[in-house]
């Protein structure tokens, strides 16, 4: 239809642009460092935004932060809008909240330790089936005792009482290796000590609120500062695979929208699968394939297509590739790579083109009608109405404090959970332990003293008779001697 709404990403021999129907569909945006991948992910969340479909997005470089204040109309901006076709180019901002694992240059953004759950825990902490065996015992346990798992206190303190109570909870829960648990205790005091204590914990992260859209219609781009995340590659991933698994377990099916409920795009995505193992590649291949039908989008962003498993390549329709420089055999094979997987255009020798490519250009193919792949386009990428490059300080803590979210998530809560409770029924067991001991100890006591007094019954009851005899013999006997002594009796 000619008046379905679409995003106009460029302009190669025709407009290039991206149906919205088809925008959870997924993408890759792909190419060497300082082609232009930036620019393109700025330019689909603009027009995603601008059609009112919100847009969760990560920061790697800082520079996506400018996009929260208008761009500024310099004369080669300008003359792409209008080598392009580009009628209506003006600059603005776009509507942006600002999140951070840190709290630092965003929203904190918290999940609770039995959001996390102990198979993405084992991963983000590298455990081996051994340990990741016990967490899961701890898990369990707190799961069966009622005892809330929320922030690192919790875990920790959980985990010191699995190992405590090993011997009593072998029966019910097997075995529990005490150097185990210190190998798990060890791997979370190194992420701790990254910072990563601060993503566990209340208030937790609320799905709705990366789905919010302004009072005009447009959709909110949430951006994740993941500069200093980055340092952190393991927890930077493990959370982003955190947040596809709860849009996946919590959104409903939709099946096929007009537009999508939500877009995501995860920069530096081989971070998700290296070293990954086959489990969890299947694991984000699944959630990929099917969280489409909850309305969402997945967007992968990396330096080279080869990054993405071919499970998941398989799964992206819509594809922009920048240049890609073929310096090595592997480079070689990913330009091939990237060259096979569009629908070729009569004409273009796109394994040529990609390496021909000049900063802003890209080779593009999207979804059209009937959801299938248009013809790889070499498409000039229209420029950006918001700002390229970042957001000053001030900027950023300008837009903070307008956010409709910061009453909610600048102030954590920690309310009793496992640590609390776990503590206060370890202080009543030793309280009940010090009771008993004093009671034994009184009633041993009690005891010794009733022998005591005992014995010193008896020899009093001795001495008593002794001195009864003593009396009476002595009194018989003077009793005798004075009688006869009246009656002149003989004496012996």
């Amino acid at each position: 239809m000619a008046d379905e709404p679409r995003i106009f990403i460029g302009k190669g021999e025709a407009p290039v642009e991206l149906l919205l129907r088809y925008g959870n569909r997924h993408g890759l945006i792909a190419g060497a460092t300082g082609t232009g991948k930036t620019v393109s992910l700025q330019v689909l969340a603009e027009g995603l935004s601008e059609q009112g479909v919100p847009v969760f997005l990560s920061d790697v470089k800082g520079d996506l932060s400018g996009m929260s204040q208008a761009g500024e109309a310099k004369p080669k901006l300008q003359e792409r809008a209008t080598e392009i076709g580009l009628a209506e180019y003006s600059m603005k901002p776009s509507p942006v909240i600002f999140w951070d694992l840190y709290g630092e240059q965003g929203h904190p953004v918290r999940a609770t330790v039995s959001d996390m759950g102990p198979v993405l825990l084992s991963r983000l902490l590298d455990l081996n089936d051994t340990q990741e065996g016990v967490l899961n015992i701890a898990f369990k346990l707190a799961d069966d005792e009622g005892l809330l798992l929320l922030d690192f206190k919790d875990l920790r303190t959980i985990l010191d009482y699995v190992g405590d109570n090993a011997s009593e909870l072998k029966g019910e829960y097997g075995n529990i290796s005490s150097a185990s648990v210190g190998a798990i205790q060890r791997s979370l005091l190194v992420l701790e000590q990254q910072g990563a204590e601060k993503f566990f914990g209340e208030p937790a992260l609320q799905l709705t609120d990366l789905m919010r859209t302004t009072r005009d219609g447009s959709g909110y781009i949430n951006i994740l500062a993941s500069d200093k995340l980055m340092q952190s590659p393991r927890l930077y991933a493990t959370f982003l695979l955190w947040l596809l698994s709860e849009l996946f377990e919590e959104l409903p099916e939709v099946g096929d929208l007009a537009k999508p409920k939500l877009v995501f795009f995860f920069d530096e995505a081989h971070l998700l699968f290296d070293n990954a193992p086959p489990s969890l590649i299947d694991k984000v291949e699944q959630v990929v394939r099917l969280i489409r039908s909850k309305g969402v989008g997945v967007f992968f962003i990396t330096q080279n297509p080869l990054d993405v498993p071919d499970k998941v390549l398989g799964q992206l329709g819509n594809k922009v590739q920048h240049a890609l420089r073929a310096f090595t055999p592997r480079d070689q094979k990913a330009v091939r790579t990237a060259a096979e997987t569009f629908r070729q255009r009569e004409g273009l020798d796109t394994e040529k083109a990609i390496m021909e490519l000049g900063v802003g250009e890209a080779l593009v193919s999207v979804l059209e009608d009937k959801g299938v792949p248009a013809p790889v386009e070499r498409t000039m990428v229209r420029p950006p109405s918001s700002r390229i490059g970042p957001a000053t300080l001030q900027e950023r803590q300008a837009v903070m404090a307008a956010s409709p979210v910061g009453p909610m998530y600048d102030k954590t809560v920690d309310r009793e959970s496992a640590h609390e409770m776990l503590k206060k029924k370890v202080e009543e067991e030793t309280k009940d332990a010090e009771r008993e001991k004093a009671e034994e100890t009184e009633r041993k006591e009690r005891e010794k003293a009733e022998k005591q007094k005992g014995r010193g019954s008896n020899r009093m009851g001795y001495f008593e008779s002794f001195t009864k005899t003593v009396i009476r013999t002595i009194g018989s006997t003077l009793g005798r001697e004075i009688i006869r002594g009246v009656l002149g009796g003989r004496r012996r």
